[in-house]
């Protein structure tokens, strides 16, 4: 069964912090589970988190909220193995409004990273504003 891939031991970085305040909206509001609290990203076309697991892991399912205005209309999700190249493991249209969605990947292979890309925001600027980034699958044996 898919459980969040997501622990205190996986390293994650960002495209960028609104104006480098990340005590106010860095990364970690992402996965803190608390939906006062969010990653904000300084304005600029394509942002981006990565994740990077500390075992290799096959993702099923991506879970993100973001705040309407600010989501993007379309991402890839990339995934590369430790030493190998990225591939694109899926392509997915969020909406923009608040909820939480959710994207099923399908048969995706093995990966050590995955990247999420945020192609192109609601936002006339380009900010991504996301209050929970979830990632859901199985650890590779």
């Amino acid at each position: 069964m898919a459980s969040s891939l997501i622990c205190s031991e996986t390293q994650s970085r960002v495209s960028s912090v609104l104006n480098r305040d990340v005590k106010q909206y860095g990364k970690k509001y992402m996965f803190d589970c608390n939906e006062e609290t969010c990653w904000n990203s300084d304005q600029g076309e394509c942002q981006w988190v990565s994740l990077e697991f500390p075992k290799s892991v096959k993702v099923s399912e991506l879970k993100v909220q973001f705040q309407g205005g600010f989501s993007a209309k379309t991402c890839r999700l990339e995934g590369c193995p430790k030493d190998g190249d990225s591939a694109v493991l899926s392509q997915f249209y969020p909406e923009d409004n608040n909820s939480l969605q959710s994207f099923p990947i399908q048969e995706a292979p093995a990966v050590d990273k995955v990247k999420i890309m945020f192609e192109n925001s609601a936002d006339f600027f380009g900010r991504i504003i996301v209050y929970s980034l979830d990632v859901l699958g199985e650890r590779a044996s």
